[in-house]
């Protein structure tokens, strides 16, 4: 049996993972390194791609600065938290904010140190990242539309710092990219919905706020419709080998998701919508490996010969 103090412990540990949304971090950091392998630096062995020391320094520059985001984010977002997810608010409230600003302020130190261990440049987008995270956390998440442009951006902007890492400017990055921001700025309107009584008391400037659910139901759909442009780059015109079994299935998921969006009506729906969401965009992450296999076959080889 554990002892009371123990409990309490894991209980924090747990509080913890929850106010930097562990998962998420952990799922980014996966797929700014399956896109090094299979996108940036398809030429290279994987090994030798995932035993790149500098690579390995930037991903965790990136997972401290996000992980340090999400704690400045929920800082701002407490009141607000209270109305909109009761249940989490709590368990995040189990560590203090104190330890949480502490740790935020440690985190960022270290994510721009890592950066500058490998060039002034790395430096200085970890730091104008962190930046960016603080201001949108503190002004820009409560303007109309300009949240959650910025939030969408910031969920991409990790990867253009692998991107200069390996210097390959590749039109096929830029195809993925404008796809993952779509799906995550629609991510963040149906978050907007799901949260909208809490935005209500605590004067935040969302769509739904301003112009109703109808309206952003229809941005929503526009942007879904707006996806098709990245998707018809990806699958006629760039080489994205087996991955276009992903975008087919998963346009017939946005198609499920829209019908299931204009027939929602509250809060446990817009929930299920921002899960399906997320189940899109994991499995976009983990299909990834289907751009081209060849590269742990080769891999695998070359190891073999060596």
């Amino acid at each position: 049996m554990l002892s009371r103090n123990s409990k309490l412990f894991l209980t924090k540990i747990f509080s913890f993972f929850s106010v930097v949304r562990g998962y998420n971090v952990f799922v980014i950091a996966l797929a700014q390194y399956l896109s090094a392998i299979y996108i940036l630096a398809p030429e290279r062995r994987a090994l030798d791609v995932i035993l790149d020391w500098r690579l390995f320094l930037l991903v965790i520059a990136s997972t401290f600065a996000i992980a340090g985001g999400y704690i400045i984010n929920n800082f701002y977002d407490a009141k607000k938290d209270i109305i909109n997810r009761p249940k989490k608010s709590y368990l995040d409230r189990l560590v203090s904010q104190k330890t949480q600003l502490q740790v935020y302020f440690t985190l960022n130190f270290f994510s721009a140190l890592l950066g500058f261990i490998i060039s002034w440049r790395a430096a200085l987008f970890y730091s104008v990242y962190i930046f960016i995270i603080w201001f949108y956390s503190h002004k820009l998440k409560k303007i109309l539309f300009v949240g959650n442009i910025t939030a969408s951006l910031l969920a991409v902007l990790p990867f253009f710092g692998i991107l200069l890492y390996f210097k390959n400017f590749y039109q096929v990055i830029f195809a993925h990219a404008i796809f993952l921001f779509l799906i995550i700025l629609i991510r963040e309107m149906i978050k907007d919905l799901e949260n909208i009584e809490g935005d209500l008391s605590n004067n935040y400037q969302t769509i739904p706020v301003n112009f109703g659910e109808n309206f952003t139901k229809k941005i929503i759909s526009l942007l879904l419709l707006g996806t098709i442009v990245p998707v018809y780059f990806l699958i006629n015109v760039y080489d994205v080998g087996y991955m276009d079994i992903y975008f087919y299935i998963s346009y017939i998921l946005l198609l499920i998701f829209v019908l299931k969006l204009w027939k929602s009506e509250g809060k446990v729906d817009y929930i299920k919508l921002h899960f399906l969401l997320k189940i899109i965009l994991l499995a976009g992450v983990i299909c990834i490996v289907l751009i081209k296999p060849t590269v742990i076959e080769n891999g695998q080889k070359l190891l073999l010969v060596n």
